[in-house]
């Protein structure tokens, strides 16, 4: 069974493991990967022309940061181990966005690394892994 895999990725360990998992599992396959960078934004609609402006080039700053610092270097590792690699950066809510760019490029299934935090918060207000289990089109593999 071929398919495309969408690997949630932030640049932790957890998260190249998930991706090292996937490209495996994308080789055995015959399948692709599209690594996807999240970053949260959250929309104020109170800003003033102004701040809307300044916010606004914040943000392209950070998608090119995120591109620079954390894909490249990613990609370049993970190149010539016989898989197709594509990637996304995109705003907003993590669980929301992977489910998104899954649907968006035909994904069959998500990888993310768990982080293994067990603070009172994360039992409280859930993690990504927990919230993307919730609403995956497809289905998830979280990586310890």
């Amino acid at each position: 069974m071929s398919g495309k895999f969408v690997v949630g990725y932030d640049g932790s360990d957890g998260a190249r493991r998930a991706l090292d998992f996937a490209i495996e599992r994308a080789a055995a396959q015959g399948g692709s990967i599209m690594i996807a960078h999240v970053l949260e934004w959250s929309p104020y609609s109170f800003l003033t022309p102004t701040e809307l402006e300044e916010r606004h080039k914040r943000r392209k700053e950070e998608l090119e940061r995120a591109e620079t610092a954390l894909m490249k270097p990613v990609v370049a590792a993970v190149s010539g181990k016989g898989v197709e690699i594509e990637t996304a950066i995109r705003y907003g809510k993590i669980a929301d966005v992977l489910c998104d760019i899954t649907e968006e490029c035909g994904g069959s299934q998500i990888f993310v690394g768990r982080d293994g935090e067990s603070s009172l918060s994360a039992r409280v207000f859930g993690t990504v892994a927990s919230a993307l289990v919730q609403c995956a089109p497809v289905p998830c593999t979280v990586v310890p």
